[in-house]
């Protein structure tokens, strides 16, 4: 009998400590550094605009006491709209820049920034959107707050940028469109398809939901941007790439049905995940631009 108890505990011990490897791995931001991402934008597409143009760097302060770094990128002194970038997870606000371009032709300054634990930023675990919205809802204040030559202001996030764009929205901050693209609706689904891949079962995710919960405060049921929209009457255009591995498409139709507000779903065909803008440019180009003319933004 003793045998099979001291098994048995070695067994959940060591259930234990896989459980708690495996969080931490899914919770850490393996973030790249700015001179990484900077070259595989410049690999991709034309970044030869960036150097010359006018930039302002300032910092924000998270409820929590957390400080992220931004950038202003100046189109010209008279703009009067500007759109917040959030990048997608392990990059940083280059790689928003894949963005930039489309809005500064549209006459829009662009503000890019380090998602927590990203970029330049402090180390600290990614949340999948419950942190993340209250950074960028603090950023939204301070840009309102301190550049109040803009009347206008947007949104536009990829991926885990995309999911935190529409989770702030429940906090209704003071944004006139937000765009979304590739973003998660919630993170159970994607951990679940992580998990099979690797051949993991299933259950192991109630073990790392606990431990997400001890390391960061938060839980899986908190992940879940599709829930921050049924109040929501922001107007909202979603972007998804057909071919995308990583998070399904389904995932923007669930989110697009979710809103109450005007919204858009715009499928890209054989783009795989964070590439609609370079599979098909000028498809993009022309629905940013078709959305924000209804809306009378541009």
């Amino acid at each position: 009998m003793k045998i099979v108890l001291i098994i048995i505990v070695c067994l959940v011990v060591v259930l234990a400590l896989v459980s708690l490897a495996l969080t931490v791995f899914s919770l850490s931001t393996h973030r790249q550094s700015l001179q990484a991402a900077r070259a595989w934008q410049e690999d991709h597409y034309d970044l030869s605009w960036y150097d010359p143009l006018k930039k302002e760097t300032f910092a924000v302060t998270a409820p929590d006491g957390y400080r992220l770094y931004a950038e202003r990128l100046i189109n010209n002194d008279a703009a009067d709209r500007c759109v917040i970038i959030s990048h997608g997870y392990t990059d940083n606000r280059f790689g928003a820049l894949k963005y930039a371009g489309l809005y500064l032709d549209l006459g829009y300054d662009v503000i890019v920034y380090d998602l927590r634990g990203h970029g330049v930023n402090k180390k600290a675990f990614c949340t999948y959107s419950v942190r993340e919205r209250e950074d960028l809802t603090a950023l939204i204040g301070l840009v309102r707050e301190r550049f109040s030559q803009y009347r206008v202001v947007g949104l536009h996030g990829e991926s885990l940028g995309a999911a935190t764009t529409a989770a702030c929205l429940q906090a209704r901050p003071q944004v006139d469109f937000a765009v979304a693209d590739c973003g998660f609706s919630d993170i159970r689904d994607i951990l679940k398809n992580g998990l099979s891949q690797m051949h993991i079962p299933g259950v192991m995710l109630r073990l790392t939901g606990g431990w997400t919960r001890i390391l960061t405060g938060c839980g899986y049921r908190q992940m879940r941007p599709v829930d921050a929209l049924k109040e929501n009457t922001v107007p909202i255009l979603f972007f998804h790439g057909t071919a995308d591995e990583l998070i399904a498409p389904w995932h923007s139709e669930r989110m697009a049905a979710a809103t109450k507000g005007p919204h858009r779903l715009c499928l890209i065909n054989g783009a795989p995940h964070a590439a609609s803008v370079l599979t098909a440019p000028e498809s993009y180009r022309k629905e940013l631009t078709g959305f924000l003319q209804e809306l009378r933004l541009l």
